[in-house]
């Protein structure tokens, strides 16, 4: 049996009467990458700082790589990189010496920081701006750089937390691919975003947290199943539908709710997979409705995640 990399065992935490993370729990594999989402509000950043240690849990305990990640254990948070939505870097030093900077404080030095510098720049391609300052840099390439100091102690487990916030395409991608190299190096990855189809790409378990409690911890595949439809089909007719066809299809197999939309010329479909799109169509065409346009569109995790919350993660 493969050990968890990162243990988070029934965790609480309470600010004077109020319960902001409610016996939360879950682990992290080395190689796997976490999806950690939730509202505004829901505890979710509580519960990153309980896992970096920054704050102590009222009840329950994290360990990482079996060391409890207490205020005093620098054992266990040596094994762990941050990388914090509010950007860590000087302005006035150039980036190598940004790095520098926190190999040091990390204890490292000498040739193996240089290396370390190197590889971690490199990684987040922007060696051949090694030189240049930060105030110089694009803010997805602050953004890379904040990555890279989280690398330089070479840890175990990388928590990110919303690390593409106002940036551009190019370095999105590029933070992208750093992640793909880390993970297939077999490091664990915490990644909190606001923007779900980064989610969808990168993670391949989700957890989410709602109002202080874990409401999920699953794959991206067994979060889809909670929903009665899997696909939508969405139509627009030459005229408005009629009310008995209009019964009908609600019964046709594997059709969920029917949307109907511009006075009966527009419906929106849901179904349970979405192979089932040929059949309402033929099923249309046979009962004398002339469509003019339609579009099929999956299920996405933005969905799931309005379902479980009621709310949208912008929210």
């Amino acid at each position: 049996m493969t050990h968890a990399l990162l243990e988070v065992r029934q965790i609480t935490k309470r600010f004077a009467q109020r319960t902001v993370v409610d016996n939360v729990s879950f682990s992290v594999q080395a190689g796997q990458t976490i999806g950690l989402l939730g509202p505004n509000g829901a505890g979710k950043s509580t519960t990153v700082n309980m896992i970096c240690g920054l704050l102590a849990a009222d009840e329950g305990e994290v360990l990482l790589a079996g060391e409890p990640m207490t205020a005093g254990n620098h054992k266990a948070k040596m094994q762990l990189g941050l990388v914090p939505q509010e950007l860590a870097l000087f302005d006035d030093l150039s980036a190598r010496e940004n790095l520098k900077l926190f190999g040091a404080l990390y204890g490292l030095n000498g040739s193996h920081l240089h290396a370390r510098c190197d590889a971690v720049l490199d990684l987040v391609s922007l060696k051949d701006r090694a030189k240049d300052k930060p105030s110089s840099f694009s803010g997805g390439m602050k953004r890379r750089l904040n990555i890279a100091a989280a690398l330089l102690h070479d840890p175990k487990l990388l928590i990110l937390d919303e690390p593409t916030v106002g940036i551009d395409p190019q370095s999105r991608n590029a933070i992208f691919d750093a992640l793909e190299v880390l993970k297939a190096q077999g490091r664990a990855l915490i990644y909190t975003s606001h923007y779900m189809e980064e989610v969808e790409r990168l993670a391949d378990h989700i957890v989410i947290i709602d109002h202080g409690k874990m409401i999920a911890n699953e794959t991206p595949a067994e979060l889809m199943q909670r929903l009665p439809a899997q696909a939508a089909l969405h139509l627009s007719l030459a005229q408005a539908i009629a009310p008995q066809i209009l019964s009908q299809l609600q019964q046709q197999t594997g059709v969920g709710t029917v949307m109907v939309k511009d006075d009966g010329k527009a419906l929106d479909v849901a179904l349970l997979t979405q192979d089932l799109a040929l059949t309402i169509l033929n099923f249309l065409t046979q009962h004398g409705c002339v469509v003019t346009h339609f579009s099929t569109a999956k299920t996405k995790l933005e969905d799931v995640f309005l379902t479980l919350t009621g709310r949208s993660l912008r929210d």
